[in-house]
């Protein structure tokens, strides 16, 4: 090649380069955006179980609905929209339940009519405890449980479980809120390590409700 032919390859590349190095910036830019949305909600969710917990005797709402036998029947079903129902004062928006990269649910406009699990991306734990402040509490729904999708339900999971993340939403990784009121992000392999801290004395098994 002559020393025009390698001047015009080189130009031909940079070209190339500034054509489509923006767009996939702007893309990972998006994707970084919404993980942080995520974040965020999950944040403002663990503040609301704090603001319950002080308004209703240091009891979280999954506790409170131990004494409601209606209540607890809905949630064991696994109608996970009755508990954020309970916590909409302290919520104020049905939009904190939705993670921004979920494409499989909706967001609500409002608590009451036409709210369901269609419009939550987040599980929680059904044994949460203030008692307990590294347990998992809530987090991003899409898991998968020895490789396959858990559907919505009771998810009831042992320690020999092997729980990893799909790649639907956060590219194989994932966020928790802890009972301490913090948020993790972490892979699969940091989901089982705080899976392993989320335990109480008295439990065989931990139980999430998957929307």
């Amino acid at each position: 090649m002559t020393l025009i032919e390698v001047m015009v390859v080189i130009f031909v590349i940079v070209v190339l380069a500034a054509m489509f190095l923006p767009a996939d910036n702007g893309s990972r830019r998006k994707v970084v955006a919404m993980r942080i949305n995520c974040v965020n909600n999950l944040k403002y969710i663990g503040l609301a179980f704090r603001v319950w917990e002080g308004d209703n005797g240091d009891r979280y709402p999954i506790q409170f609905a131990v004494t409601n036998s209606d209540t607890m029947k809905l949630i064991s079903n696994g109608n996970s929209y009755v508990l954020w129902q309970m916590m909409s004062n302290e919520l104020s928006t049905p939009i904190l339940l939705h993670c921004p990269a979920d494409t499989e649910h909706a967001e609500a406009t409002g608590f009451a009519t036409g709210f369901s699990d269609a419009n939550i991306s987040y599980f929680f734990n059904l044994d949460g405890s203030e008692a307990y402040p590294q347990m998992i509490l809530t987090g991003d729904d899409n898991l998968a449980v020895d490789g396959v999708r858990f559907p919505p339900g009771i998810l009831n999971l042992s320690m020999n479980s092997s729980v990893t993340w799909t790649k639907e939403r956060h590219n194989g990784a994932g966020n928790i809120g802890i009972a301490d009121g913090s948020v993790q992000q972490v892979t699969s392999r940091g989901f089982n390590f705080a899976l392993s801290n989320s335990t109480t004395t008295n439990q065989s098994a931990i139980r999430f409700v998957i929307p």
